[in-house]
């Protein structure tokens, strides 16, 4: 059966939507602060929404293939709806992180487990392709 993948990539899409949201974030902290660019410290807030992003960045070299491969080697619905979850972790996770460190660890849960679901589910299916099919 033939999947379009259209809803992993709207979600692909809406993924990077966050990712531009946490970036949009960082002038403001910029401003609050009183720190220009180039400089990356300085201030808490500030050095909390540059690693809100940096940690993203970090996760979606994760989270964007696995969500493409699991999409591929499985179902493309229980893809996106994985990648719903990842999106509702990071956003919990920036929130939290930009309002408390101590308050991150949920959010990053949430997106860690909607990754490993997708990452392991699709390296399993794979292997089992290769086993069953062959090359």
């Amino acid at each position: 059966m033939h999947q379009s993948h259209a809803l992993v990539a709207i979600v692909t899409l809406l993924s990077l939507l966050v990712y531009l949201w946490m970036i949009l974030r960082i002038p403001g902290a910029r401003r609050r602060s009183g720190i220009d660019a180039p400089a990356m410290t300085g201030h808490p807030e500030l050095e909390r929404h540059l690693r809100i992003q940096a940690n993203t960045v970090e996760w979606l070299v994760i989270y964007l293939p696995s969500l493409w491969l699991f999409a591929i080697y499985w179902n493309d619905l229980i893809a996106a709806a994985l990648g719903v979850v990842w999106m509702l972790g990071r956003i919990i996770y920036a929130l939290g992180y930009a309002a408390d460190p101590k308050k991150r660890e949920l959010g990053f849960i949430i997106q860690a487990l909607a990754t490993a679901v997708l990452f392991f589910g699709a390296l399993g299916r794979a292997i089992w392709i290769l086993m069953v099919i062959g090359n």
